[in-house]
């Protein structure tokens, strides 16, 4: 018969399986797992027990508990039914009384002696009132044990309470109503009022009230066992008593116990009232429960001896797997720290020879432990050469005469390669106190010793490009006179003292800490920045000192030194060529910026010409007048007064026009200060506005109000708008605009750039634009589009504009595809405020004269 392959091996069972499963996995933990696992089965075993017997004490305790429920239900459902059936009976009787009202079969005697019959049959039953249509009362009859604030009289009207808006309430429905009133008085026992209307022919003509003692209602209409086995209440919808007695509240420590449970309790509304009023039973505690009983003590004290004594032996279980636990621990531990340490270990009895070395040891010197344990002097990794020296350290380490800081020796390992190690000895004592050898301990410093010589070799290094720098290099601390550094070019300007490092921080703006003079309160590194010190920014600062006829670039910088002050570094450099060229550039700049000036007051001589001809004209017509007259003898002295002013206006007139053009092409030093825009702007206007009208441009300018000052030259900004109109006319009259259309534009708005409040400077006009290839070149030097240009304007305004930290931008208009003018802006920043600290660097310049 051919055996069953393994793939059609029939399944085992599920619980035959899982017992498989266990015991793979127990077979696969370690021994130590395996023993911690069998320790926590004594109180695995405790809490098991304990939680079944838990469980079944709460079962019995539920159990009970839901059985007390379900009676309670049972008994409260049944009295609910009675005092129902006893507030329907009682209605039924008043619907009666209002039916014989209704149909007028009733008198007022005969009302009241019904009434009387009622309430003192039915004791629940406090008042019956007949109240007409217009809330006025014709009739009451009240139990004598109602208060005197609830009875109601003959002939009053309803008050606006409860009352009149159930009186209304019932008016609209035409059905009986319950309502509840308030009590009126600490007196007034709590009422349930009924509503009954009166029908007459069709119409609402009053009601029959009803009011029932809600107390009376449940002491009479409440059965009497139910009464004596429940704390019976009548709520309102707010869980209000309104009669009965509850069960006192559980105090607040009961309520953390957890075999005292609350008691049963069962709430029902009272039909047909509803659930303005909700009849609750509260079963009182009568057994003892589960944990007054005996068996529960019983079997509690039985549980806790087991519980006891299993907890016992998991403690001396636990006890025993610690203590093996710590003994695998330790030695484990101190295996791992002789196999882990990079420090060879060697130790030697009294006579020298070898009876311990690590794996470390073995592993540095390329000999095995079994080739070394047992040897004596000299031994197989010491240099043939160093035998003398080494024997000599071996007697001395024998004697006892060992050193604290080591020594440091050659090693041999067993491939003939030498390394070089530090030595530590130390005795060897024993359990009793008695010392049976020495133990050395070796580290392999070749590394550290090759690094050591290249940090050497590193620091002169360093040391010869500092010397060699063309920068002064100097450190100092703070607070001290002492210098710690100082290179060759710092010596050959300032010697070897501090005092050319204190002059460089000094005049700089940078000041060290103040030296501490004996006061208790103060701090000696007041002054210092508050961020790190080793990561803060340097300054800079451009310094001249006359003794040396030099400009220096100061910078500084916090360190911490190599001994842990606080000093300052102050880096020096010769910048005396660089500021002769800036200065000579400067001197440049502005000789183009004379010329460009006096180049446009040329271009616009004839326009100027023509401007003065104006008021000069006008005095000659008014001198001549004035001659011809007094020849005549036909003027007065009224008129010979006036002729004369306005002979004076025009020459005013014409001399500010000379000293506006002379102020403008005069050469003058660079002078920037608060400038207001509105100022400049009206200047420029005026010189522009020459040749524009010259070239037939119409002129126009806005300037917003209320704009702030700027820090700048008058003259160069008024030079640059000047040549932006000058250019734009130039533009209109090249492109032969039609006279509508030839005008510029001039607005100066505020704007915000980059985070940056700026004044913003547009000059629009409507040329013919720029081609793109010059727009490209536009601010490029000796770049211009006329035949006679030089090419220099446009470069100097961009430079002009520059040199006040603005920007200048030039771009065409459109109009769809058409190029309707060109539009050039520039904007300045505004002035800083007079308290504006932010400028870290303060720079020092000589005098300077303009030849």
């Amino acid at each position: 018969m051919l055996d069953t392959p393994p793939s059609e091996a029939p399944p085992l069972h599920p619980a035959r399986t899982l017992v498989q499963r266990w015991r793979d996995w127990w077979r696969s933990l370690s021994p130590v797992r395996q023993d911690r696992f069998a320790a926590l089965a004594p109180l695995a075993a405790v809490l098991l027990f304990m939680t079944a017997i838990v469980a079944a004490f709460w079962y019995l305790r539920v159990e009970e508990g839901e059985r007390e429920q379900e009676a309670l239900r049972r008994d409260l459902e049944y009295a609910q039914q009675r005092v129902r059936l006893r507030l329907l009976e009682r209605q039924e009787q008043l619907m009666r009384i209002a039916r014989d009202l209704s149909n007028q079969d009733m008198e007022r005697t005969q009302f009241e002696q019904r009434a009387e019959t009622l309430v003192s049959q039915y004791p629940e039953l406090q008042a019956i009132t007949w109240i007409d249509e217009r809330g006025r009362i014709r009739a009451s009859h009240a139990a004598p044990t109602l208060a005197g604030s609830q009875v109601r009289v003959a002939g009053e009207v309803l008050r606006k309470d409860v009352t009149a808006d159930n009186f209304s309430l019932t008016r609209d429905l035409q059905q009986p109503v319950y309502a509840q009133p308030a009590a009126s008085t600490d007196d007034a026992v709590p009422l349930l009022q009924l509503h009954v209307p009166l029908n007459v022919q069709g119409k609402f003509g009053g009601v029959v009230l009803g009011e029932y003692s809600i107390d009376s209602l449940l002491r009479y209409g409440t059965p009497t066992e139910v009464l004596a086995r429940y704390a019976v209440t009548l709520l309102d919808e707010k869980q209000q008593v309104l009669a009965g007695t509850p069960l006192p509240p559980r105090s607040r420590a009961a309520q953390w116990v957890p075999w005292s449970a609350r008691a049963n309790e069962y709430a029902v509304p009272v039909s047909p009232v509803g659930n303005g009023l909700v009849l609750r039973a509260q079963a009182y505690r009568t057994s003892l429960g589960v944990v007054g009983s005996g068996l529960f003590w019983l079997v509690g004290t039985l549980s806790a001896m087991t519980a006891w004594m299993l907890i016992a032996t998991w403690r001396h279980t636990r006890r025993r797997m610690q203590a093996q636990l710590a003994l695998v621990a330790e030695t484990n531990f101190r295996r791992a720290m002789e196999n882990s340490v990079l420090t060879g270990m060697r130790a030697l009895d009294l006579q020298g020879r070898i009876t311990y070395v690590n794996a470390a040891f073995c592993q540095m010197t390329g000999w095995s432990e079994s080739e070394l344990v047992g040897l004596t002097a000299p031994f197989p990794y010491w240099p043939e050469s160093d035998y003398e020296s080494l024997f000599a350290k071996l007697r001395d380490e024998l004697s006892g005469k060992t050193l604290i800081g080591g020594f440091q020796v050659r090693v041999q390992r067993k491939n003939g390669a030498l390394f070089d190690a530090r030595l530590y000895v130390s005795p060897l004592i024993d359990a009793r106190g008695q010392q049976t050898g020495w133990m050395t301990s070796m580290t392999d410093i070749t590394e550290p010793n090759r690094i050591r010589e290249q940090l050497t070799a590193s620091h002169e290094r360093f040391t010869i490009v500092l010397e060699s720098l063309d920068a002064s290099v100097s450190v100092a601390p703070l607070g001290s006179e002492e210098l710690l550094f100082a290179n060759k070019l710092y010596r050959q300007w300032f010697g070897s003292h501090t005092g050319g490092h204190l002059q460089l921080v000094a005049q700089a703006g940078v000041l060290p800490a103040p030296t501490v003079s004996g006061g208790e309160d103060e701090d000696g590194l007041m002054g210092l920045p508050a961020d790190t010190l080793t990561s803060a920014n340097s300054g800079n600062a451009e310094i001249y000192l006359p003794e040396l006829g030099k400009w220096l670039e100061v910078r500084s910088r916090y360190l911490s030194w190599v001994d842990g002050r606080l000093a300052q570094m102050v880096i020096a450099t010769d910048i005396t060529p660089r500021r002769l060229a800036e200065e000579q550039a400067a001197r440049q700049t502005e000789r183009a910026q004379s010329v460009s000036r006096l180049i446009t007051m040329g271009e616009m001589a004839s326009s100027v010409a023509h401007e003065l001809n104006q008021p000069l004209t006008a005095i000659s017509n008014y001198c001549s007048g004035i001659i011809s007259r007094i020849h005549s003898g036909a003027i007065t002295q009224e008129a010979l007064l006036t002729a004369l002013e306005k002979t004076a206006h025009q020459a005013q007139r014409a001399g500010q026009i000379i000293q506006r053009i002379r102020d403008f092409v005069k050469k003058s030093e660079p002078n920037r200060q608060l400038a207001d825009v509105a100022t400049m702007v009206s200047e420029a206007v005026e010189l522009a506005d020459i040749e524009l009208r010259r070239h037939n441009v119409r002129l126009t300018h806005y300037v917003a109000a209320r704009l702030p000052p700027v820090m700048a030259d008058s003259i160069l900004i008024e030079q640059v708008l000047v040549n932006l109109m000058k250019n734009g006319a130039e533009s209109i009259a090249h492109a032969q605009r039609p006279p509508a259309n030839r005008s510029v534009e001039l607005r100066v708005v505020p704007r915000q750039v980059d985070n940056q409040q700026v004044v913003e400077f547009s000059v629009q006009d409507t040329g013919k634009g720029l081609a793109p290839e010059v727009l490209e070149r536009l601010f490029e030097a000796f770049f211009s589009t006329k035949s006679e240009g030089m090419g220099m304007g446009l470069n100097l305004c961009r430079s002009i504009v520059e040199s006040h930290q603005g920007r200048m931008q030039a771009e065409n208009l459109y109009n769809g595809s058409e190029v309707t003018g060109c539009r050039f802006t520039f904007w300045l920043p505004l002035a800083a405020p007079a308290n504006d600290t932010t400028e870290p660097v303060v720079k020092a310049h000589p005098p300077r004269t303009i030849a």
